[in-house]
């Protein structure tokens, strides 16, 4: 049975009590009035009449989806994105609002049973949009504050739209640090080489570092940078024998990775919390991590250390995620804040 409307102004209302009913109390579409009216957003109405479930009128007679379009284009910025992701959750049986009096461009979704009761903050996105990582960090700490979950809904040119639940992880490792006696590398090109056999083992069996090099091991710069901070390792240059500073070792460093110091700060962090960090470079990440050896399982995580003021279009970011997701792996984005605290933002594809 199509139910019956009338436009006014900026809102659609509904005064049949059997219409109120069924849009209201059975789908959660529209907000309530006193004498039993019902008051839909042109958003809503749009849905509505382009489910063909909805006849409106105004003064002129019968209006169209057409005409309805054009009057919420000049009400709303983004009209057409947040079209599509409400039609796309209604349709996906989602009980989902609109959030114009709290973020902009955004939907609440809400349990079925409960007016009230919020479950996650939708934020809607073009695919031209970009990912910023100050305003998601805004945004993390609005729902971690209020409990509930985060989504993101980018559509892209043709409509098809991909959602992401966006979550800041606590993640966590069982392997515990162990301690060597002093280290002696040897500076090669890109790399620091021990030649001591047994030191090798112990620091592949215990920790994952390095890789075989003869029967000695090649450690990655940053690797040799967090021994060194360590004071377990001491680095002499391979060709004259002599001692190299940390500080020169540092500044070599950051001439061949302008940003191996912010990497290494998340390296730091990653050991600290029990993981076995290596690199992520065949995965197009700084770092791959384990939760445990990687004898008993594959690594979970892939990590990539970002600054505070990070800023990328999302067909960047969506090429990430769908690679991590390939290979059965989450992806996690690392800031380094002005602090010097670390956090981390988890983008996992989902099916709402």
């Amino acid at each position: 049975m199509q139910i019956h409307a009338q436009l006014e102004n900026k809102h659609v209302l509904v005064t049949k009590p059997k219409d109120v009913g069924r849009l209201f109390s059975k789908s959660r579409i529209g907000t309530p009035l006193p004498k039993n009216t019902l008051q839909l957003s042109l958003l809503e109405a749009a849905f509505l009449c382009e489910q063909q479930k909805i006849t409106i009128h105004d003064a002129k007679g019968i209006v169209t989806l057409k005409d309805l379009v054009h009057k919420a284009a000049e009400l709303y910025s983004s009209f057409d994105l947040l079209f599509l992701v409400y039609r796309d959750l209604r349709k996906r049986g989602q009980c989902v609002q609109e959030n114009i009096h709290d973020l902009e461009n955004s939907f609440i979704i809400k349990e079925q049973s409960s007016h009230d009761q919020s479950r996650i903050l939708v934020k809607v996105f073009s695919e031209r949009d970009f990912f910023d990582v100050i305003d998601i960090n805004k945004l993390l700490n609005m729902v971690e504050s209020r409990e509930t979950m985060l989504w993101f809904a980018i559509a892209d040119e043709e409509g098809d739209i991909t959602y992401y639940s966006v979550t800041r992880p606590a993640i966590k490792g069982v392997n515990v640090e162990a301690s060597y006696g002093p280290l002696q590398g040897y500076l090669l090109g890109e790399r620091v080489i021990l030649f001591d056999e047994q030191q090798s083992v112990q620091l592949l069996k215990k920790e994952f570092y390095g890789k075989p090099f003869g029967s000695g091991l090649q450690l990655s710069l940053v690797e040799a940078l967090y021994l060194m901070q360590k004071k377990t390792l001491t680095l002499y240059d391979l060709t004259s024998n002599a001692p190299v500073s940390d500080a020169s070792f540092e500044q070599q460093c950051t001439h061949l990775q302008p940003d191996i110091l912010q990497r290494l700060h998340v390296f730091q962090m990653l050991k600290k919390q029990g993981l076995i960090v290596k690199t992520g470079f065949k995965f197009g990440t700084h770092f791959r991590a384990y939760t445990q050896h990687p004898d008993d399982t594959h690594a979970e995580y892939l990590i990539h250390t970002v600054p505070s003021d990070f800023r990328r279009m999302w067909a960047e970011m969506s090429r990430a995620v769908r690679l991590a997701h390939t290979v059965n792996k989450e992806i996690l984005f690392a800031p380094l804040w002005s602090d010097g605290s670390v956090s981390f933002i988890s983008l996992g594809r989902l099916r709402p």
